[in-house]
């Protein structure tokens, strides 16, 4: 039933996309997700014992947030209301509100408000579902690409269970499309074989929902032969998804071939096959977020404090992307790639950090020594605690030369600054700290 009084459709009309002819009526009917709504996992628990309480589905586009949210509503014989944070405003909400309060006073029937995007709201939007969900009055199901930590008002998150829904993987889309060959009676009036189904599954980028409808559409492209039996093509599947297709993804492996070509050129200084390499993912339809994020990676990894501003630079092109999107977006990669592969060089941080890590795991946990130590309190100072500290601004050029590691490592040093760029600066000024550390005490 609808805000107005009006009984829904359960079953979607034959005109409906192929997506949400095909949206499954039962849990078991569920494809993906099984950390959650598997056997004994939370949410099914939830259900099995009638004790749905609020939450976030936090995931990305396609992967069955709304499903969910629908077959939850079934599942425990609530009424399903549907609000798009994008449309909606306090006023939807409120009359929402006030339709599930009728439900639960008049029918003893409980509500589930869905807020499809609810990282949309602003916070009077999100503060307006405090105290309905609080007490009850609806079981809101909350669902958000975005983090909600960042995105949900914290009152509100703290009254909500977050579930995050994993990107579907390659094996649940195959199954997803076969069912729908299988069972959607539009698809079933034909005899349908693709050319390549991988590359279907490649171009949907994990989203169920762009998946089956570009099925449909090619399937609408595709002209049918004497035989009765329609093949969709590989070029069929590419105009349905309106992609360029370049060899790239193929089975995955291309994938990381490619990710790893860019990111050897980078490292190895070729701003001209860096290029190259990330103009292949491009055109092959590679997600933008990830050649920046593996950017940001080898800002540390492999250039470090040689220059320092790359790792800038390289968040910079992160951040850049998602105001502006794709295709000026190219310019942010472009001008990222070509000044990471132009640095100087140094994996002095990422061989210093690897080996502070392998101390801290094989190590006793020494304790932190005496001088070093925090004294909040007139017992800790009582006992000595923060004693015989030498604040470094005290002394010439800011350097004490007092001792930080547990003696029982003694001066072991992780981080050698390597000869190259600004690592040059930084490997004199250390190198006149550590002689000054070893001075007698």
């Amino acid at each position: 039933m609808d805000l107005f009084g009006n009984e829904e459709v359960n079953e979607p009309a034959a005109f409906a996309p192929l997506s949400e002819r095909m949206r499954p009526k039962t849990l078991d009917e569920f494809v993906g997700q099984k950390h959650i709504v598997g056997p004994g996992k939370p949410l099914r628990a939830m259900i099995e014992k009638d004790s749905l309480a609020s939450m976030i589905l936090w995931g990305p586009p396609g992967v069955g947030k709304t499903t969910l949210a629908l077959l939850l509503a079934n599942h425990v014989k609530a009424e399903f209301i549907q609000l798009s944070a994008v449309s909606s405003g306090v006023k939807d909400v409120r009359a929402a509100l006030d339709k599930a309060k009728l439900n639960r006073s008049r029918l003893g029937r409980k509500t589930i408000l869905f807020v499809d995007e609810i990282h949309r709201f602003n916070k009077a939007q999100q503060d307006s579902l405090l105290q309905s969900s609080e007490q009850g009055t609806v079981i809101l199901i909350g669902a958000t690409t975005e983090n909600p930590s960042f995105e949900v008002i914290s009152p509100l998150l703290s009254r909500s269970r977050v579930f995050v829904l994993n990107e579907l993987s390659a094996e649940d889309l195959r199954s997803i499309v076969s069912n729908a060959l299988k069972k959607d009676e539009e698809m079933k009036k034909h005899d349908i074989e693709f050319e390549d189904l991988d590359l279907a599954v490649v171009f949907s980028g994990g989203d169920a929902r762009k998946l089956l409808n570009a099925v449909e559409l090619a399937v609408t492209l595709s002209a049918q032969t004497g035989t009765g039996k329609i093949m969709l093509t590989s070029e069929n599947v590419k105009e349905a998804f309106q992609a360029n297709y370049v060899k790239y993804d193929k089975n995955r492996e291309e994938h990381y071939n490619i990710i790893s070509a860019f990111i050897k050129s980078i490292r190895g200084s070729d701003p001209d096959a860096a290029l190259y390499w990330m103009a292949r993912m491009i055109e092959g339809g590679e997600q933008p977020e990830f050649i920046a994020r593996r950017m940001i990676v080898l800002a540390s990894e492999d250039i470090g404090n040689a220059d320092p501003y790359a790792l800038t630079l390289a968040v910079s092109a992160f951040t850049a992307i998602r105001y502006i999107g794709m295709p000026e977006g190219t310019l942010a990669l472009s001008q990222a790639a070509v000044y990471l592969a132009s640095c100087p060089k140094s994996n002095a941080s990422y061989i210093a950090v690897s080996s502070a890590l392998e101390d801290a795991r094989s190590l006793p946990p020494y304790p932190v020594p005496v001088h070093l130590r925090n004294a909040p309190t007139g017992l800790m100072k009582d006992l000595g605690y923060g004693a015989d500290y030498e604040y470094p601004h005290d002394f010439e050029d800011h350097i004490s030369g007092q001792k930080y590691l547990p003696g029982e490592i003694g001066e072991k040093i992780y981080y050698n600054p390597s000869g190259n760029g600004k690592e040059k600066d930084i490997a004199k000024y250390l190198e006149k700290v550590r002689q000054l550390r070893k001075r007698p005490t």
